[in-house]
């Protein structure tokens, strides 16, 4: 996948992947997103329509590590499981994507950004399900990080560098920077000599180890998974900056049909009573899941408010 330069005006990905036979083949990132950073060939597949059985669940790439994607089959066949019905995994490469296809009922339920939340939330009209707790809390921060050996230790001595986000509207990967610099009275056109996208956490963590930016803003959970999955990458990378704790990436749903909305929501609640649901849980590095608390989305409402325009 190519970094974009972020002086130009973003293109989204015309074309995505969608995942609908995974206990076929399984659920993997492309290897073209292995930080070579070249342009990955376009996939195209039909979303499944509504006059299709079952549930459709949304996951996106940017919040997921390559290796995270294994998880999610576990969790189909699960959810499959205990709801009695099929399941099908829907892929898309951005949360822009994502929330589009959730808000005209090309998915019941998504997996999604925190800060897309938000968004989504206030444009769209998505609803809040539940939320993920980590190490016991539904929080999640944005580090900002750079290579191993670099000389940096904090985002002023990144002034004049090259600095990766993930897509404009990450929280982690893109509004939490952006409001520092806003405090410092910048703009990250001001402040950097280059910003690009990467659409993905793990490219941009990857890209901090293999050196190809000076700097990188990312989140704490794909930061965390991959210290424990592929730590040759993160030992190469140093924390330079820890955010303040803000709402953890939910599950959103829009106009789910009430029966079915509360029969996922109980079983998502109580996946961590059962040995099958727990081993699922640990795979995705989740305690449980918990209902969703929308005032948890608060201090993101802020800091977009705040680097509206920037």
């Amino acid at each position: 996948m190519k970094i974009r330069d972020a002086h130009n005006p973003l293109k989204m990905l015309a074309a995505v992947v969608l995942v609908s036979l995974v206990a076929m083949a399984g659920c993997t990132r492309s290897d073209a997103q292995k930080t070579s950073l070249e342009n990955k060939a376009p996939l195209t597949a039909p979303v499944p329509g509504p006059e299709q059985p079952g549930l459709r669940i949304g996951m996106g790439a940017v919040n997921t590590p390559k290796e995270g994607y294994l998880y999610y089959r576990p969790l189909k066949e699960y959810l499959a499981k205990e709801l009695h019905m099929p399941v099908t995994l829907v892929d898309r490469e951005n949360n822009d994507e994502m929330n589009k296809l959730l808000a005209v009922g090309g998915v019941d339920a998504a997996f999604i950004g925190a800060g897309p939340y938000v968004e989504g939330h206030d444009r769209l009209g998505l609803e809040l399900l539940a939320m993920p707790l980590v190490k016991g809390k539904a929080v999640y921060h944005s580090y900002i990080i750079v290579p191993k050996e670099s000389t940096a230790n904090s985002l002023d001595d990144l002034r004049g560098k090259k600095f990766a986000f993930t897509e404009a509207h990450s929280n982690a990967g893109s509004l939490v920077p952006t409001y520092l610099l806003a405090r410092r009275k910048e703009t990250p056109k001001s402040f950097f000599a280059k910003v690009s996208y990467t659409y993905g956490h793990d490219i941009s963590i990857a890209s901090v180890a293999k050196k190809l930016v000076d700097g990188a803003a990312v989140s704490s959970l794909v930061w965390e998974h991959l210290a424990r999955t592929r730590p040759e990458l993160t030992t190469k990378t140093r924390i330079i900056y820890v955010s303040e704790p803000y709402g953890i990436p939910p599950l959103a749903v829009k106009d789910l049909d009430p029966a079915l909305r509360a029969r996922l929501l109980k079983v998502l609640l109580t996946m961590h009573e059962t040995p099958e649901g727990k081993d699922v849980l640990a795979g995705m590095m989740i305690d449980r899941f918990v209902p969703g608390n929308d005032a948890n989305y608060d201090s993101i409402r802020a800091i977009r408010k705040l680097t509206a325009g920037l």
